[in-house]
């Protein structure tokens, strides 16, 4: 069973000097769809193709990259090791298009701990939560 709830995401976009922070939610998802939808919203708003970092405390999108998985479900027809179907398939489906875009390295970092962007970025998600 999938619960749905209001969820919020955020994101903060740095090069060089430049900062820019958005922001926005649903008020009917998950927690891994907003995770998801964080890099995507991100991503969305680059113009050229970019060396990009994404840090987040999502170890589904993390792991996903990081640990394979994601070229496992596109192998075997967004099935997962356990032949069920890949959940938020077309979110994926757009995330992986990114990956072919733009060079993107994905960086696990702890959630509700001393990373300031992180931290930033769980304020931004309440706050969308909030507007909703």
């Amino acid at each position: 069973m999938v619960i749905q709830v209001p969820g919020g995401y955020g994101a903060i976009l740095m090069y060089k000097d430049k900062k820019k922070e958005i922001s926005g939610g649903d008020k009917n998802t998950t927690n891994n769809i907003m995770e998801i939808t964080a890099v995507l919203e991100a991503l969305r708003l680059l113009k050229h193709k970019c060396n990009v970092k994404v840090y987040s405390d999502s170890a589904y999108v993390v792991n996903a990259f990081n640990q394979g998985w994601i070229y496992n479900w596109i192998k075997n027809g967004w099935k997962t090791s356990g032949k069920e179907k890949v959940k938020n398939q077309e979110l994926w489906e757009e995330l992986y298009d990114f990956t072919k875009k733009h060079n993107i390295e994905f960086i696990k970092v702890k959630g509700h701990a001393d990373n300031e962007f992180n931290n930033r970025c769980d304020e931004l998600a309440r706050n969308a939560i909030d507007l909703l």
